[in-house]
């Protein structure tokens, strides 16, 4: 049976905050095989270019990459091959939908650790302009700033 204890992020993709605002997230299983899933365990995996597309009723991860497990041999599979996530139909028809709509697309946002199983947070997300990268940037530099300066007055007064 399997463990339900906690859950322990493996990785996230810092790109697609960047690039994208995250609307909503949705968690997904993922279809691996033995050695990918120890190659996980070891952080050989990386979401930078990783999106999701949706075919014939399923939906697929494409672009994520996971390192051969180096003991693995002949069972180790293609580091870039698109794998299936686990969701049930009603939540698949309902991102195809919105997909559809233009500038909506999805890009796994974290990988995860739930229990033994490993999770996917999916995130429908629309595209950042220029202008808007700058905007995010330029708060969270004036946050460090009021933090930076509070940190000071408090240490000074």
């Amino acid at each position: 049976m399997a463990e339900t204890k906690g859950v322990k992020i493996i990785t996230k993709n810092k790109k697609a905050f960047h690039d994208y605002f995250v609307e909503d997230r949705i968690e997904a299983g993922i279809e691996l095989f033995g050695t990918e899933v120890k190659s996980i365990r070891n952080g050989g995996v990386n979401l930078k270019d990783a999106w999701c597309s949706i075919d014939n009723g399923e939906i697929f991860v494409r672009g994520m990459h996971i390192s051969p497990y180096e003991k693995g041999n002949i069972f180790n599979k293609d580091a870039y091959r698109e794998r299936r996530l686990l969701m049930h139909k009603k939540e698949i028809i309902r991102l195809f939908s919105l997909t559809k709509q233009q500038g909506v697309t999805l890009i796994p946002t974290t990988l995860y650790f739930k229990g033994s199983r490993v999770k996917v947070e999916v995130g429908i997300c629309r595209g950042k302009k220029l202008y808007d990268k700058r905007e995010t940037a330029a708060k969270r530099d004036a946050e460090r700033n009021i933090d930076r300066a509070l940190k000071t007055a408090r240490a000074g007064g």
